[in-house]
């Protein structure tokens, strides 16, 4: 039996359709579970065949790869692909709020997943909110982000303020979630969706700062001035950017991020040396 549930995610709610055998993969959104009303985009859930369509291009990651094109009527539409089995095609309407995820029996948690990422993304990128590829912990009533290409150190560098700044918590490890409020203030938020660390926790604090991440034989950290601040913004961003409406909305948030958050450029080691002197850094203890 089909039955609806709802969730919110950085204040904004979102509809999820589908059988028993779905939900029972969804775990990670429960602490998202939010009661009924006006939703912002929905997804369908079934499984079936794959739609016809015309691939645009294809978007290799770790492990999966995502295809990406469009239907004949126009409708944008992702292949999930994962180690070579698809897992499923996520079908959007043209203003991505509504979408069906048609799912071929494998790796359905991570077509269930990346179609909602996509739909998250894509649905509020007007909205100046921003689904980021970070790590982000709280401390001291506010949230830091790391950001960096994938293997530089992310989650590492957070689990160092775990480990060795006291009163530090983890947010997110992999995909949190940024929003510009109205008053121009940022705050950054949990998400359900966390990559390797399972860390599904529905906070949210004040933004605190950015830090990009580079490895390097020893630690130096600068802060940087608000262009090279939003060149280093923009590669975390999850978006279709070559879609204009996107591009705009995205382009208006990460601008608001550049002028109004501090970031810094860290190159740093492992080590609890690197943890020390970033939180001495953005608390002016330096």
């Amino acid at each position: 039996m089909c039955v609806s549930r709802y969730y919110q995610v950085a204040e904004h709610r979102f509809c999820v359709r589908g059988d028993e055998s779905c939900f029972s993969l969804m775990a990670n959104y429960q602490p998202f579970a939010c009661a009924d009303g006006e939703a912002l985009f929905s997804l369908a859930i079934s499984s079936g065949e794959a739609p016809e369509f015309t691939e645009e291009l294809r978007q290799d990651d770790v492990e999966q790869m995502i295809v990406c094109g469009h239907t004949a009527a126009g409708d944008a539409v992702f292949g999930f692909v994962w180690d070579g089995a698809t897992a499923g095609w996520l079908v959007c309407s043209a203003d991505y709020h509504a979408g069906r995820l048609i799912t071929t029996g494998q790796y359905t948690k991570l077509a269930i997943d990346n179609a909602l990422m996509i739909l998250f993304a894509l649905a509020t990128a007007d909205k100046r909110t921003a689904l980021f590829h970070a790590a982000v912990v709280s401390h001291q009533g506010r949230g830091y982000m790391f950001l960096g290409p994938s293997g530089t150190g992310k989650s590492t560098h957070a689990r160092l303020w775990l480990r060795y700044i006291e009163g530090t918590e983890l947010v997110n490890d992999d995909n949190p979630v940024v929003r510009v409020g109205q008053d121009g203030v940022a705050t950054v938020f949990g998400s359900p969706w966390s990559g390797k660390t399972p860390c599904y926790r529905n906070l949210s604090y004040p933004l605190g700062g950015v830090v990009l991440l580079s490895q390097a034989p020893y630690n130096k950290i600068q802060r940087l001035g608000a262009l090279q601040a939003y060149a280093a913004l923009v590669p975390s961003i999850s978006g279709k950017r070559w879609d204009a409406r996107i591009a705009d909305g995205l382009h208006a948030t990460e601008n608001a991020l550049a002028m109004q958050v501090p970031v810094w450029h860290l190159e740093c080691l492992p080590d609890e040396a690197a943890a020390q002197l970033c939180k001495g850094e953005i608390n002016g203890e330096r």
